[in-house]
């Protein structure tokens, strides 16, 4: 063989070799769901593509979702329905942009809209509440409350706050928390006769403790907080009073609920329970305090802001500015004091006797039905609501002896002190029967009746 027949020879082995490898890899490939690389047009319809088309088995869970939300009678006290504007805003193109940093002072370029938009939240939160500073990045109530800690005290450090059996939140220093983890706690309750809270153990405990912060607010408290005393207490031994008025914010928004803004040094909050935003939160705080706040939320605690939330809360900050939101946090709160005086008068025990806000809490200790079990038969019924522990519950979290109950969402559906007389007593015929199929299937006809009347705007 001459050399020009061996170069030839090797050229076409390696030419067969090259070939037998890409067939191979296309096999591979085809098995593993991958192809050829993507034409012009190929790669347009991946990112132009309608979510039906582009991703059926997601986009029929969405459509099942929203068909529940549609057909059940929404009762949870931290959920609601927010609106179009809100949904349009964080479906956004937004989400494409990286924005760390704050307004003007971004580490990356292309932010000059973003700010705007940023620069927007920010003043209409601080205008909404009557506070000097805000920061409207933090993802979440918890990244909030935990921004807030970081920025005020060290690891080790004591902290109060309201326990989670007496109607406080996990990150209010639970031991299973970050906050119980990372703090040393004590915590504060209601007095077991009254169901409201008991400030004069309160400030007992907090002059022996002396803890670096005294958290305010709730998960599954009904009453108002008297935020001026728990200010003054905290002043009074060199700590400082970080509100979480996240159950609570719309009612203060509208006026309908005490502010907690100038009784606190920092006040965390969501913006998706009563104040009927995206799923997120925010922080307001003192001009003293701004430097600290904002470093604990970035670089501290979080990396690039969410800049399509951030415009979500920007709307509806701006929404609950109106007349129009305060005359609904009027109706949620008027339905609520119905669904109580309805439980009441059908011989259910409340934990405090009533409700200033937004949920009423149903302590079914003296009934045959655990919490765990009134919430399954009521949501077999249509009516969905969240088992919850009730002071002094000898069962567990998981199990508990109350339930939950809030009327944001139903309110936002149009409904109102009629609806909620007879929803109260659906909720009280279900229970009694302790989950009796006849009366479940009863019961379950008419919320269907009323979803039908009052159709939820899902967007």
């Amino acid at each position: 063989m001459t050399e020009t027949d061996r170069a030839e020879a090797e050229v076409a082995g390696s030419v067969r070799e090259m070939k037998e490898r890409k067939e191979a890899a296309q096999v591979a490939g085809e098995r593993k769901g991958w192809s050829e690389p993507m034409t012009k047009t190929q790669r347009n319809d991946i990112l132009t593509a309608p979510l039906v088309e582009a991703d059926p088995e997601v986009s029929d869970w969405i459509r099942r979702e929203a068909s529940r939300q549609n057909g059940q009678l929404e009762m949870i006290a931290s959920e609601n329905f927010t609106s179009r504007a809100v949904l349009e805003a964080m479906g956004t193109i937004l989400t494409n942009k990286y924005a760390e940093g704050y307004p003007g002072r971004r580490y990356y370029g292309g932010c000059e809209f973003v700010d705007e938009i940023e620069r927007v939240a920010i003043e209409r939160a601080k205008r909404l509440f009557g506070a000097e500073h805000a920061n409207v990045q933090p993802h979440s109530g918890s990244s909030a409350n935990l921004a807030a800690y970081f920025a005020l005290a060290s690891p080790g450090d004591v902290i109060m706050g309201m326990r989670l059996d007496q109607g406080g939140h996990l990150t209010h220093g639970h031991k299973v928390n970050f906050s119980g983890k990372t703090y040393s706690v004590v915590s504060y309750g209601v007095d077991p006769e009254t169901g409201l809270i008991d400030y004069e153990a309160l400030e007992r405990s907090a002059k022996e403790a002396r803890p670096r912060i005294i958290v305010s607010g709730a998960s599954a408290y009904p009453r108002r907080f008297d935020f001026e005393r728990i200010g003054k207490i905290a002043e009074e031994i060199g700590a400082v009073h970080v509100a979480d008025m996240a159950h609570y914010a719309g009612l203060i928004a509208a006026g309908l609920y005490p502010n907690p803004v100038p009784h606190a040094g920092v006040v965390t909050s969501t913006t998706h329970k009563t104040l009927r935003g995206p799923r997120s939160g925010f922080i307001l705080c003192r001009n003293e305090l701004a430097g600290s706040i904002d470093k604990a939320v970035f670089p501290g605690t979080q990396g690039g802001p969410l800049m399509h939330v951030v415009a979500a809360k920007a709307v509806c900050f701006g929404q609950a500015l109106t007349e129009s939101f305060r005359k609904y946090q009027e109706t949620v709160l008027l339905n609520a004091r119905t669904l109580a005086k309805v439980l009441l008068n059908r011989g259910f025990r409340l934990v405090s006797g009533g409700t200033d806000s937004h949920l009423v809490l149903l302590d079914l200790r003296d009934r045959k039905v655990t919490g765990r079990d009134a919430e399954a038969f009521l949501e077999a019924a249509g009516i969905t609501v969240n088992k919850n522990a009730v002071p002094g519950d000898p069962r567990k979290p998981a199990v508990t002896s109350g339930i939950r109950i809030g009327t944001p969402a139903l309110t936002s559906r149009g409904m109102g002190p009629d609806q909620l007389e007879l929803i109260g007593n659906w909720i009280a015929d279900v229970i009694e029967s302790g989950g009796a199929e006849d009366v479940i299937a009863t019961v379950r006809e008419k919320v269907a009746e009323l979803c039908s009347a009052f159709p939820a705007a899902l967007g």
